[in-house]
């Protein structure tokens, strides 16, 4: 199944000599349980596209494919609910909300979704179990200042499972996380990865991008390469040239993939 598709996407800010064209004709498939990097240098386009992608912003001109739905052409509203229903957001800045705890933080997609199937208490059960899946079931009741910075991230992959979304969008997931805390959430990521999920995520660090199945570099608005990764260890560390595993320290394999929910 087709999750991304984009033909001749394009989009441009101002107009005659102080047009800029952030987006150029941008042509991409990405299919189900595919893991993909976007990289690029500042300017290149690839915020503008994850944007569009995660329905945050409308092409100029062009047509975005989601799940088999032409959403390109949406309103505000359509756009609020194809968000609330089919995607989840992972930020390098966690976005939480402050004096809110984990458990409330993971539960807000629930409650603004137009979804009245569950009860609350079944909402609540949702996301205890969201934060089970994330290691942090003795965390529910904290507040974001009383989590570290690689705890929060696990707070707000939560969230972003709980409306169980077709495609999930990270942006510098771990931009704002040192080197073991990096690797423990990449090997999430890997985790629901492995369980079916579709996940395009942005980044500037290529040991980062490296744990992706497919990298796709963005240059002047339009795609410059599209390269396939190839393998990963068990643990998310990809090979070296030789063919064996990186053996730098690292955060060891999650310890609760198999508490993750598989896509369905």
């Amino acid at each position: 199944m087709t999750i991304i598709q984009t033909h001749a996407l394009t989009k441009t800010y101002g107009k005659g000599d102080i047009e800029v064209r952030a987006l150029d004709g941008v042509d991409v498939q990405i299919n189900e349980n595919e893991f993909v990097a976007i990289m690029g240098p500042s300017g290149s386009g690839k915020s503008t596209l994850m944007n569009i992608l995660g329905c945050l912003d409308r092409p100029t001109s062009g047509q975005y494919i989601l799940a088999g739905e032409a959403v390109s052409g949406l309103d505000k509203a359509q756009l609020a609910h194809i968000r609330s229903k089919r995607l989840g957001f992972i930020f390098q800045a966690y976005n939480l909300l402050a004096r809110t705890t984990a458990l409330e933080n993971v539960l807000l997609p629930l409650l603004y979704s137009r979804n009245g199937t569950h009860t609350d208490a079944e909402k609540r059960q949702i996301a205890l179990d969201a934060l089970a899946s994330v290691g942090l079931s003795d965390r529910a009741h904290h507040q974001p200042h009383e989590l570290s910075g690689g705890q929060q991230q696990r707070v707000a992959i939560a969230r972003a499972l709980i409306n169980d979304p077709v495609l999930i969008l990270a942006d510098e997931p771990t931009g704002n996380l040192d080197t073991r805390s990096s690797h423990d959430i990449m090997n999430l990521l890997h985790d629901l990865h492995d369980r079916g999920r579709t996940i395009v995520m942005v980044t500037h660090e290529n040991d980062i991008a490296a744990h992706a199945s497919r990298v796709i570099h963005f240059r002047d608005g339009k795609i410059d390469a599209d390269v396939q990764n190839g393998h990963r260890a068990e643990d998310g560390r990809p090979k070296t040239e030789d063919g064996g595993w990186e053996t730098e320290d690292k955060a060891p394999p999650s310890s609760v993939s198999r508490h993750l929910p598989s896509q369905r």
